[in-house]
């Protein structure tokens, strides 16, 4: 199948397969008439394997290591549930993050005096206010995806 097809069938853009194709998450496919990409069945698998990666917020890099285990029959399991424990507590410290975060909107929120003029907003005059919160690599650590689709 040419990559619109396998496009149109995994949900993935050509731009987003061509790329993963560019950094090795799937091989090059072969080259057919008029040297179109030809991908057979298990680029499909190959990709909604990422695509569940992906869904449970895993960074390419751990994505590759999986790759790379479901790739060799001879690797052993405990490797990928090393992985997965690693990542799960990741995403438990980043939970955490987000409770504070939370608190933190909340106390900010409450200053809210929706009839005021924005010049006596409570919220914006707490955002002026407040000194430097949250991590320097907050935007690493941020879950994309976490705000809706982008447009």
């Amino acid at each position: 199948m040419r990559i619109g097809e396998l496009a149109r069938q995994t949900g993935f853009s050509q731009e987003t397969i061509r790329h993963y194709e560019r950094i090795g998450l799937i091989p090059a496919p072969a080259r057919g008439e008029s040297n179109y990409r030809t991908y057979g069945p298990e680029a499909a698998n190959r990709l909604q394997f990422i695509a569940n990666c992906r869904a449970l917020d895993m960074t390419l890099s751990e994505i590759r290591r999986l790759l790379s285990l479901r790739d060799d029959p001879a690797a052993r399991c405990g490797a990928a549930s090393e992985l997965v424990s690693d990542h799960l507590n990741h995403v438990r410290a980043r939970i955490g993050e987000l409770q504070q975060l939370a608190e933190q909107l909340e106390v900010i929120e409450s200053q809210c005096q929706a009839d005021a003029d924005t010049t006596d907003c409570g919220i914006l005059n707490e955002l002026d206010r407040m000194g430097p919160v949250g991590r320097d690599d907050a935007e690493s650590s941020h879950v994309p995806g976490s705000h809706g689709p982008i447009p």
